[in-house]
């Protein structure tokens, strides 16, 4: 059996390992729709914005190569590109979703609306029709940007002109970050900051981006640790590639911890009736616990371990520091949601549905994207920067 045969084999037992715990983590929060109907939708709805929000750090991050090339590109290009092709697969997972968004959102509902004659802009932008018409362009506009992005790169691989190729694909990635931008931020607004409408914040979809882009990387470190004992993985990547990617989570890690003091600092620094209560529940009773484990686990660990040369190097550590990021993205976003429904604390006796549910999501979505990356080759093939991208250089 060749290198290449061995990979195929093992990609395929993850999968079917991903389609198990997937298919069993679905079972269960199944029961649990079954005993509670809302606990049910309101973690079915932090678990899919996780694993959407990783689809979408990948084709952000796809695009910022790009733009600015780097040999930390090269080696994840067609991780970052299989996480791109997902969205078909996502959108049959966010039909609970978009469903347990309707009961979340009381300005959603058809009685939100207040009879006016005639009716203002208001009235119009908290429509369940146009709330739903908003979701259909946002998944529309990702879907568009991943197929474009994929078929392009394909075609670099069998183009005579691949120069050519090489600046189309970085000329829509400058609008198409733009657009991943403003789709983010309303989504963002519409699917979460809604959840208490009296609370707004400029920079919270800022926020989103950050942690999808954050979460992404560390997706892609894991995936690249697990394929660089087999060819063509082995043959191209070396440690300073790792040591660049580490650089770049770092980064992420930064700007996540930036953007959310900055958020918190000019609300308390504000203190305005209208915006501190969403930061006085989620730092009181059990929240505040949950916070503190943010800033520990999300933050100050990762910061400190990443400022070493030496972890960023050594992929077996790097691989821990990632795995820890993601668990931690899903602690963000639940400390982001649930207090909207629980303001003294978590319920713990809900935890484990809160668990099976990015569990079955991601078993599912982990499988589709292995399903993309092994009929695909792992590396661009035509790609004029290629060559200066790898290497086993120190």
């Amino acid at each position: 059996m060749n290198s290449t045969e061995s990979l195929q084999s093992v990609l395929g037992r993850a999968q079917q390992r991903s389609l198990l715990i997937g298919g069993v983590g679905l079972a269960v929060c199944l029961v649990g729709a079954f005993i509670n109907g809302r606990e049910f939708f309101r973690s079915y709805v932090v678990a899919y914005m996780l694993w959407l929000g990783i689809a979408l750090g990948c084709v952000a991050l796809v695009m910022l190569h790009h733009l600015v090339g780097g040999g930390w590109g090269f080696v994840i290009r067609r991780l970052l590109e299989s996480g791109a092709r997902t969205f078909p697969v996502l959108l049959l997972l966010g039909i609970p979703f978009l469903i347990g968004l309707s009961p979340s959102h009381a300005w959603v509902r058809l009685e939100a609306l207040t009879p006016k004659s005639p009716p203002d802009f208001r009235d119009l932008y908290l429509s369940p029709m146009f709330f739903y018409a908003r979701t259909v362009i946002y998944f529309a506009a990702w879907l568009i940007l991943g197929y474009i992005l994929n078929k392009w790169s394909f075609e670099q691989d069998a183009s005579a002109e691949p120069n050519r190729v090489a600046i189309r694909l970085q000329a829509i990635s400058g609008p198409g970050i733009i657009i991943y931008g403003m789709t983010i931020t309303y989504a963002s607004i519409d699917w979460v900051m809604s959840l208490e409408p009296g609370w707004s914040s400029t920079i919270f979809g800022m926020i989103f981006m950050i942690t999808e882009a954050l979460s992404a990387m560390a997706f892609v470190i894991i995936v690249l640790m697990l394929l660089t004992d087999r060819k063509p993985l082995s043959e191209a990547v070396a440690p300073h590639h790792f040591h660049d990617l580490g650089t770049l989570l770092f980064a992420f890690v930064m700007l996540w911890a930036y953007l959310s003091f900055s958020q918190f600092l000019i609300i308390w620094y504000g203190n305005l009736q209208e915006e501190i209560p969403w930061y006085l529940s989620r730092t009181r009773g059990g929240w505040a616990s949950l916070a503190v484990v943010l800033i520990v686990f999300h933050f100050v660990i990762p910061f400190f371990l990443l400022l070493s040369r030496d972890v960023k190097r050594k992929k077996q550590v790097l691989v821990k520091v990632a795995v820890v990021l993601i668990f931690m993205t899903w602690v963000d976003l639940y400390w982001i949601v649930m207090p909207s429904f629980y303001k003294a604390g978590p319920q713990i006796q809900w935890l484990w549905l809160n668990l099976a549910a990015p569990i079955g999501i991601g078993g599912i979505w982990v499988a589709a994207f292995i399903w993309q990356l092994k009929d695909k080759p792992l590396l661009p093939l035509n790609d004029p920067e290629f060559a200066g991208g790898t290497g086993h250089g120190d």
